[in-house]
């Protein structure tokens, strides 16, 4: 079934209302064998970073203008994230770095094992867009068992680079510049800066701590003649929030009354504790065909720097999005699909399981060593981040009082602005609990020590 919600193509008049006329216009496309992108240098914010050219020697050489040669009207605006800044300076320092989500546990043995076994046997060449068939099968099963989502491997789900990859296609499929999107705060800064480098106006709608409670008349009240969509990221990235049936319900309801799109990050659905229960919007009544639903392996197999998410969509919106998937990344690394199959077939729900109960206790731990340092925690029901009070620390802001505690006891934490919009969470910092329990202990001995 069709979602009302029409895909229009940003240089015609006429909407493209069937999945057929999107995949006629980008087949050529996609059917091309792309050379390999180029690597640009690090983080280029301005061009002072970088010393000039020297002159060619020869006559009659005009140097360019200055006028000409600037960055673009958002790039001054889109600065190095504060969580590598601070894995930045934490590595300089060779202190325990807390600031980052790098999940630097193990990896389950079948995927770790199938991926070398993958290289060896020749697959390092690029894959279909969708990637491969096997994977998209296993992701499929697992919607199906496990968030009670139907999807069709072969037309509704894309293999990404990364959730973030996936939420990138999807945010240029479905938005044009000066589009407004949704986003509840605290947010993930990827989500913000996203929307920012695509020209749509995220509109932020705070929740209450400690418990995070969303203010729906608040949240309807953002909704303009020029939102377009709502992003959920549950469970939450930075606050571990798990969004309630009830709460989504609400969000579904307000999004079939404003013809909106939900995209949902579920990148951590398997983090999950005290009894906490996760449930994928799309699976609410007349849902389906308007939510994105987002997830990955990152965090669960402990693969961060593998690049491997997927996506689940209406066919209507699928073509769209896995083509500009293809533009930008091409495909996800082929080796790391096929680890990644190996392990939703290999591993059964008692990995699953552990899992969250073995962050649980690493959860417990951060959140006990706060609260002895006088950091009180909100204690997250999911994801494995921790927001915690930084009253104590020294420092006139967020950032100042998360580089002093880095140099107090060497272990990194990101400022709390980093979440929030308008200068909110200066005294917030967030802590990272996805770290193996040797570098957790000593962790929260230094910040006991403090």
């Amino acid at each position: 079934m069709l979602c009302s919600v029409m895909a229009v193509c940003p240089n015609a008049t006429e909407p493209l209302t069937t999945a057929s006329n999107i995949q006629r216009t980008i087949d050529p496309i996609i059917a091309l064998d792309p050379e390999p992108a180029y690597t640009l240098p690090p983080t280029p914010y301005t061009l002072a970073h970088y010393p000039p050219p020297p002159k060619p020697d020869y006559p009659n050489f005009m140097p360019a203008t200055a006028d000409k040669l600037r960055l673009s009207a958002i790039a001054p605006g889109l600065v190095q994230s504060e969580i590598r800044a601070m894995s930045v300076e934490c590595e300089r320092m060779g202190g325990i770095n807390l600031a980052q989500g790098v999940c630097d546990t193990g990896v389950p043995s079948p995927v770790m094992q199938r991926a070398i076994e993958a290289i060896e046997q020749g697959y390092n060449i690029y894959t279909r867009a969708d990637g491969i068939a096997p994977l998209r099968v296993a992701i499929a099963d697992k919607l199906s068992r496990y968030n009670g989502l139907a999807a069709d491997p072969d037309t509704e789900i894309l293999v990404a680079s990364g959730a973030t990859a996936g939420f990138y296609a999807a945010c240029m499929a479905l938005f044009n510049p000066g589009d407004e999107v949704i986003l509840f705060e605290p947010f993930y800064g990827y989500h913000l800066n996203t929307l920012a480098a695509l020209r749509v106006k995220a509109t932020a709608v705070s929740m209450a701590a400690p418990n995070w409670t969303i203010d729906f008349d608040a949240l309807r009240a953002a909704v303009t003649p020029r939102t377009r969509g709502i992003v959920i990221n549950s469970p939450s990235n930075p606050c571990g929030k798990v969004f309630s049936r009830a709460e989504l319900q609400v969000i579904a309801d307000l999004a079939l009354q404003h013809d909106l799109f939900v995209l949902t990050d579920e990148i951590y659905e398997y983090f999950l504790y005290d009894g906490a229960e996760h449930i994928s919007l799309a699976t609410l009544p007349g849902m389906a065909e308007r939510t994105i639903t987002i997830s990955g392996l990152s965090k669960t197999f402990s693969i961060t720097g593998w690049r491997i998410g997927y996506l689940a969509a209406d066919e209507r919106w699928m073509p769209a999005i896995a083509y500009f998937h293809d533009l930008i990344y091409v495909c996800a690394p082929s080796p790391f699909q096929h680890a990644c199959t190996a392990g939703f077939l290999q591993l059964d729900a008692s990995f699953y399981a552990a899992l969250a109960t073995e962050y649980q206790v690493k959860r417990d731990m951060l959140c006990s060593a706060l609260a002895d340092a006088g950091m009180t925690p909100s204690i997250p029901p999911g994801a494995y981040y921790v927001l915690a009070d930084a009253t104590p620390i020294p420092g006139a802001n967020a950032r100042e009082k998360a580089r002093n505690l880095l140099r107090s006891t060497g272990v990194a934490a990101v400022a709390g602005t980093a979440f929030f919009a308008e200068e909110r969470g200066e005294n917030l910092l967030r802590f990272c609990f996805a770290k193996r329990d040797e570098d957790l202990q000593r962790a929260c001995a230094a910040l006991r020590a403090r």
